[in-house]
């Protein structure tokens, strides 16, 4: 065989090994899922940054039941004031196969009016499933990964002080059936539908396993025979999920974060040959107080006022012919060409999709 053949076949397969994926990647096994927990519980131990109980009273109502249960008798007619007690959210997310016993994560969150969680201790709080049944305990010392100090008024504040985490926090006491061992096949379900990458996973699946082993139901569900017994079907979901194949090609996207401004796109956004304008327009406001002192013996008094001065800027908008580009990078350049700030792309990006210049899908976040 000639060497520029060899050499044209390895870079060929290396083209292959460099786009594929496996299916584990790309799918997950219908049933194996996680699911989510709430609780809600109090944080005791603060430093003087809990919640005014005057204006959150269930903060109150909760001591004195937990108290209750406790032996602790407490006068209806009490009226505690606490500083170091927090009213909180505890969530957390229970893991798949998870059994009795294992620790979990989770994230504790004030509902009230504590200005910090900072060195608090979360007491036992029951979490509970969409079915209202109690699938774990949690309880710990939360880390907060901020801080802060206030005096004289003045406060200052690194990252955040009402949410922090407990490693380890949880305890599982009830597992989640799955029904990964029941019937003769096992479903996989897309990340994300599409025809072409459902049609390559059976497929695959057929080479691997032989034909007529998978079934395309849809373009995101695939139907894959399966061994019965528990021990064989865990050996065979660990082969199916490391089988390779080339998904088929995503559609082209641009993804606009209005609040942040944020542009991202994927290597498939095409563009048409367009003209392009584009001006900035800058309003700029200054404040100078200034003091008005009366006359002696005149019995005025001294005013303090403001002179406010306004400029507004325009900058000359001159059109930009924007090239045809069928590269991501091209597109790029073509855009960096207008001198627009990325929140000023947003409004760009869209009169390009509605005049039909953008080959791409526009999805506002």
């Amino acid at each position: 065989m000639p060497k520029a053949l060899i050499l044209l076949l390895a870079l060929i397969l290396a083209a292959f090994d460099a786009q594929a994926e496996r299916i584990k990647d790309i799918a997950s096994v219908a049933g194996v899922r996680d699911n989510q927990l709430v609780g809600y519980g109090l944080v005791v131990g603060l430093d003087g940054t809990g919640d005014q109980t005057t204006s959150t009273p269930f903060t109150i109502q909760s001591l004195a039941s937990m108290l209750g249960q406790l032996g602790v008798n407490m006068p209806p007619a009490t009226s505690l004031q606490l500083k170091n007690v927090a009213a909180v959210m505890v969530t957390g997310t229970l893991p798949p196969f998870a059994k009795p016993g294992q620790a979990i994560d989770v994230t504790v969150s004030s509902m009230g009016n504590a200005k910090s969680l900072r060195g608090g201790t979360l007491l036992m709080t029951p979490l509970k499933g969409a079915d209202g049944q109690i699938y774990a305990m949690a309880q710990g010392n939360l880390l907060v990964g901020g801080a802060g100090a206030s005096a004289g008024g003045s406060s200052q504040q690194i990252n955040h002080l009402l949410a922090g985490r407990i490693p380890a926090g949880a305890t599982v006491e009830r597992a989640v059936q799955t029904a990964l061992g029941q019937g003769d096949s096992i479903t996989l379900e897309l990340n994300d539908s599409d025809f072409t990458t459902a049609s390559r996973v059976t497929d695959a699946v057929d080479r691997v396993f032989g034909r007529g082993s998978a079934q395309a139901l849809d373009g995101r569900v695939v139907q894959i025979k399966a061994p019965m017994e528990p021990n064989k079907r865990v050996a065979f979901l660990s082969q199916l999920e490391n089988i390779q194949l080339n998904p088929g090609l995503a559609s082209p996207k641009v993804i606009l974060n209005a609040r942040t401004g944020s542009v991202v796109m994927n290597q498939l956004v095409a563009l048409d040959k367009c003209a392009v304008a584009h001006g900035n327009l800058a309003v700029t406001i200054t404040a100078e107080p200034q003091v008005s002192q009366p006359g002696a013996l005149s019995g005025g008094q001294t005013v303090v006022t403001q002179k406010a001065d306004i400029q507004i800027k325009s900058d000359k908008g001159e059109m930009v012919v924007m090239p045809a580009a069928a590269t991501l990078g091209d597109v790029v350049k073509a855009l960096n060409a207008v001198g627009a700030t990325p929140q000023d792309l947003l409004a760009i990006l869209q009169a390009m999709k509605a005049a039909g210049a953008l080959k791409a899908e526009l999805e506002i976040i």
